[in-house]
């Protein structure tokens, strides 16, 4: 993947609205107090720590080790597999227990209105490190009511199909999102539930059961997703006998690849590619379709505590260097300038079979979600599942 393909990603990510910098002062004293200044910022983030809600994937242990080596700041991390977990948990306990939670990109309509999470001060956040594409989201979805971004870039990918390509190849050269369905595969696919549907939607109007661009009017109203879903919640449920898996969170990806008798799925990109660079016959690829686009945050809540830990912690993640280890070990992208340039051979290899062709030219950036929208989608979903 060249770095010219990446900024014309980013760019695109931006065109769509995908809708998923620390500025260190001068010291001018001179004496005891310059003296002062490194001791005491030493002694502040001694034996700290800094809490992290965010997805179960993202953090290796590399990563957190080079970043308590380097900080002396300790991460407890609690993983998590959905965006319906991370607000859930923030609900429930009003804000409180975490520093540090990562909601994707199109959630900040549902976000906003719940007021548990604060501003971040862009003066500690390193913002020249930082694809500009991407920090507009936050500058534009997550700036509510007018006090300044509430969002950071930290992780990008996309949602296709993943196979075993020791037990099966796609008909055509590309994958579809069809065929998680198709009577050929029969128990043996998997998917995630309300993205899978998603899916089977954007595979119906290529076949002419819905009408082009359906899967995204429904995001306008009520009134416009109903009828569209119904259609897609039916012909789900006709072929629900298809499915061997539903997954949610990475783990229960790999496994059912490895081990459970997945020949096909939709997944994320980090778990499959992980797989592939550990040498598994595995293989992930840009449906026909169109894959799907997120980026995941960080966001601060407002009972966060360890303010410091925080900004020492988003400086981290946005050092090229450091973000090339992480994506390095989990397959994923990273929204952090020249990125890429420290992570190995495997990765770039990954990328390139990921996204063949103009694959990157036909990314659908998932759209911003108002609660109305996650209400009447989780309604749907339950009626597949328990059908």
């Amino acid at each position: 993947m060249t770095k010219k393909t990446k900024s014309q990603l980013a760019t695109g990510l931006a065109a769509k609205k995908v809708t998923r910098r620390t500025v260190v002062k001068g010291a001018a004293v001179a004496g005891a107090g310059a003296m002062a200044a490194p001791m005491f910022i030493k002694d502040a983030l001694a034996a700290k720590e800094v809490n992290i809600l965010m997805w179960s994937d993202y953090l290796p242990e590399k990563f957190m080790g080079d970043f308590t080596s380097a900080t002396g700041i300790k991460i407890n991390y609690t993983g998590i597999g959905s965006n319906e977990e991370i607000i859930n948990k923030m609900k429930a306990n009003k804000g409180q227990g975490f520093d540090i939670v990562s909601p994707t990109n199109n959630q900040g309509l549902e976000w906003g209105p719940l007021e548990l999470l604060q501003p971040f001060d862009m003066k500690r956040v390193p913002l020249d490190k930082v694809n500009p594409a991407m920090t507009k989201i936050g500058d534009v979805d997550w700036n509510f009511k007018g006090k300044g971004s509430h969002w950071l870039p930290h992780i990008w990918g996309t949602e296709g199909i993943a196979w075993r390509t020791d037990k099966w190849t796609p008909s055509g050269g590309a994958p579809s999102y069809g065929d998680v369905w198709d009577d050929a595969n029969a128990g043996k696919t998997m998917g995630r539930p309300h993205s899978m549907m998603l899916g089977a939607g954007l595979y119906m109007e290529t076949i002419g059961e819905l009408n082009p661009g359906d899967m995204w009017k429904a995001y306008k109203s009520e009134g416009d997703m109903r009828p569209i879903w119904d259609k897609v919640t039916s012909w789900c449920i006709g072929r629900k006998k298809n499915i061997k898996l539903l997954w949610n969170d990475a783990d229960t990806q790999k496994n059912g690849l490895l081990n459970e008798g997945v020949i096909v799925g939709q997944t994320w990109d980090g778990p499959p590619l992980a797989l592939k660079s550990a040498g598994e016959p595995v293989m992930y690829q840009a449906p026909k379709e169109g894959s799907m686009a997120w980026v995941d945050g960080m966001a601060m809540p407002i009972g966060a505590k360890n303010i410091d830990e925080i900004y020492e912690f988003i400086k981290f993640a946005y050092n090229a260097n450091d973000a090339g280890v992480a994506i390095d070990s989990h397959g994923y992208n990273s929204p952090v300038l020249g990125a890429d340039k420290f992570a190995g051979a495997a990765y770039k290899k990954n990328f390139s079979d990921a996204y063949p062709g103009d694959s990157l030219a036909k990314l659908n950036p998932w759209p911003p979600q108002a609660p109305w929208y996650a209400e009447v989608r989780t309604e749907y979903e339950n009626k597949f599942k328990s059908a």
